[in-house]
């Protein structure tokens, strides 16, 4: 599943990129290399953290679904036992 970004999000993206080349690698770089350089690391790099992502988000829900039934039991049949102490 490609990664899409909204064209707001991939404005600030690119932005974010040409000021980093241009802080760090003394580097200016026009909005042509900036998409470029986006679009690969949406490519070979946004596949490898949105897969981490989505295993992380399983084990934590694993985790948390695992004793399900011991943290949301709510015992069954238990009118005529309340009703019975009432009286």
């Amino acid at each position: 599943m490609p990664i899409a970004l909204t064209p707001e999000v991939t404005k600030q993206l690119q932005a974010s990129i040409k000021r980093f080349t241009a802080e760090h690698l003394d580097e200016e770089v026009g909005d042509l290399k900036a998409a470029l350089f986006l679009d690969f690391c949406l490519a070979e790099i946004g596949a490898v953290v949105y897969n981490q992502a989505i295993a992380d988000a399983q084990k934590y829900f694993q985790a948390r679904t695992t004793d399900l039934e011991g943290v949301c039991y709510q015992p069954e049949f238990t009118y005529w036992k309340t009703a019975t102490r009432k009286t």
